[in-house]
């Protein structure tokens, strides 16, 4: 009767031994690269062989802390503007941001609404102009860049603010100035706000 080994049961004597790795020095990739189909691969960007420094801030700066540049910085270059009087009609405080399209900001506030269309104010991102109640400002406001398309805030607008074929042919800011006089946001032209300025300044 034939008798089977399990090939489990060999001793350790009996197993092969491996094949000796060849006495080969590897490549250092990292130095010399190799090659491939799309030519000499580094392996690593030039910096990081040989180890060279990095960008040094001329002062400590701790991780996760700003550098800033040293030159100013300069924003919205070669845009339109338009200087505007404001004022606060409601009895709460109104805070607007840099971004928000001025022609559709509180309906409390009274101003030239069509000359502020597709224009916000000129100040740095992230920043604001409070107006209490009853406060007049003189402001400065700057023309959108971009694709001059508005979309949101009061849904006044929803479109193109650009020039389009100015004076002939304005569809959305038409529709836009009659929705401002449909839903009451105040309004008032440049030559009215001077003329109760100049009268209040007569009755004191």
């Amino acid at each position: 009767m034939a008798q089977t080994q399990n090939p489990s049961s060999q001793s350790a004597s009996e197993t092969k031994p491996m094949p000796p790795i060849p006495d080969i020095p590897m490549p250092d990739f990292a130095k010399d690269g190799y090659s491939t189909p799309n030519g000499v691969y580094a392996g690593a960007p030039d910096i990081a062989y040989p180890k060279t420094p990095g960008y040094e801030p001329a002062e400590y700066v701790p991780v996760g802390g700003v550098v800033l540049q040293n030159d100013p910085i300069e924003y919205n270059t070669d845009r339109r503007t338009v200087t505007l009087k404001v004022r606060n009609t409601g009895d709460r405080p109104v805070q607007i941001g840099s971004h928000f399209h001025f022609f559709e900001v509180n309906r409390y506030m009274e101003f030239d609404r069509p000359k502020a269309f597709g224009y916000h104010l000129n100040i740095p991102a992230t920043t604001a102009v409070r107006f209490e109640p009853g406060e007049e400002k003189e402001v400065e406001l700057v023309s959108y860049a971009g694709k001059h398309r508005v979309i949101g805030f009061d849904d006044l607008t929803n479109g193109y603010t650009g020039l389009e074929d100015t004076p002939s042919y304005y569809p959305k800011y038409t529709e836009a100035v009659r929705r401002m006089k449909e839903y009451g946001y105040k309004s008032v032209s440049e030559a009215e706000a001077d003329g109760e300025y100049d009268e209040k300044e007569i009755n004191k």
